[in-house]
């Protein structure tokens, strides 16, 4: 949408919708990176309920303590007056709510080589059980075509998909200071939600696009994609560069100084991790698998090759024991699901070598087939060699020990 068809959108939907929007009960399912952010952002304008099954994380939010370690989250549930409650009852949380925006886990399942939409299908059946008037809002991960096969099965149009784009341990601000906002619908209902989205930030000039069910859900998988490609691109560039003892950060700097590309994105890692990208990549390629294709399939195999080619580095230099410093994908996260580390250290055990942990994370002895070593002076004169995805200071001392490929210090 052009600038003033972004502005047209935004006065109209002000005009006609904007006292509903002000009085609205809106109602978030699921309490991890996606709702909890999605619902504090809201709150600071509107009455928001969450929703979770995890009666430890409702408990923390009713006592304004996050249940994820988010630096802006911290910060708001400590320093600012949100409207936000948290429950686990379904009546209390969907009756009388005007939308309900749903953020619970779409895992990818290695089996179907798809995303397990289960939990959002039955978000979708209690809603409509005890409100059939909410707009839900998908705001999980979902296959290209999942809208439409939902408004099928429940037969409803009430059902509409508007994607996430944040980081994790960022996730607030991304919701604060959003790159674009993005609805998959032309409707008044699409527009009341996107106008919600936009005066909850502090950002009043957010691109806002309205496009099709199936676009929006694309649009989602598309942009990770680029992002998995982009991240592959580095990494293999400096796999090549190791192998001919050519200086990594050299080349980057000069490839990057072009405009075209920037200086952004482009820190070599152990792979690309977390939650989204890996199963984000997978989606999309069984989503067009009947379409003839070959990036996508290279860049989820170069993610592969980058794992096996680091850990063949890490066994030239012959150590006994490996320390892990870190399992986090990202700094100030808390996650370590699909970390690029973790691949890594499967490897490492694979190949017989002795493993060792330092997170402080982590409260348990072992994790895995790895002893945890709790205290860093112990672990860092224990392991012969340590590998770490992300540099950190507290291995300044030992850093003839340390194997990284992060070059920039940064994410």
């Amino acid at each position: 949408m052009k600038d003033a068809g972004i502005q047209q959108a935004h006065e109209y939907t002000r005009m006609k919708y904007g006292q509903e929007a002000l009085n609205m009960k809106i109602t978030v399912v699921g309490l991890g990176y996606v709702g909890l952010a999605c619902a504090t952002l809201l709150a600071r304008k509107n009455k928001v309920v969450a929703i979770d099954l995890d009666q430890s994380k409702v408990q923390m939010v009713n006592a304004r303590k996050s249940p994820i370690v988010d630096i802006e989250l911290q910060n708001y549930f400590s320093d600012h007056n949100l409207n936000l409650s948290a429950t686990s009852d379904t009546v209390e949380a969907y009756e009388g709510a005007s939308y309900v925006v749903v953020a619970t886990p779409t895992n990818f399942n290695v089996l179907t080589s798809a995303f397990d939409t289960s939990s959002v299908e039955a978000v979708i059946a209690d809603v409509l059980q005890v409100n059939e008037a909410a707009v839900i809002v998908i705001k999980s991960t979902i296959p290209v075509g999942f809208v439409d096969s939902m408004r099928l099965k429940f037969n409803t149009d009430q059902i509409i998909f508007s994607p996430e784009f944040l980081r994790e341990g960022r996730a607030l601000y991304d919701n604060l200071h959003p790159s674009r906002i993005i609805v998959g619908e032309h409707s008044g209902q699409a527009r009341i939600f996107a106008n919600l989205l936009r005066e909850s930030s502090l950002e009043k000039s957010v691109p806002v696009l309205f496009t099709g069910t199936k676009e929006a859900e694309a649009i989602k998988l598309f942009a990770n994609t680029y992002l998995a490609m982009r991240v592959a691109f580095f990494n293999e560039l400096d796999n090549l560069a190791i192998s001919e003892s050519l200086d990594s950060q050299q080349i980057i700097d000069g490839v990057c100084f072009d405009p075209r590309i920037g200086t952004h994105y482009n820190n070599p890692s152990f792979g690309y991790g977390g939650y989204c990208l890996p199963k984000d990549t997978k989606q999309l390629l069984f989503n067009f698998r009947q379409v003839p294709h070959s990036l996508i399939q290279a860049i989820i195999e170069s993610n592969d090759i980058r794992k096996d080619f680091l850990t063949e580095q890490i066994l030239l230099k012959k150590p006994m024991i490996v320390g892990v410093f870190r399992l986090e994908m990202k700094a100030n996260s808390d996650n370590f699901r699909d970390s690029a580390i973790l691949g890594i250290m499967n490897r490492l055990h694979e190949s017989g070598v002795e493993l060792i942990i330092h997170e402080p994370r982590l409260t348990e002895d072992t994790f895995d087939f790895a002893r945890v070593v709790h205290d860093i002076d112990a672990f860092k004169a224990e392991a012969d060699l340590i590998i770490t995805n992300r540099n950190k200071n507290e291995l300044l001392d030992v850093a003839e020990k340390v194997f990284t490929r992060d070059l920039y210090g940064e994410d």
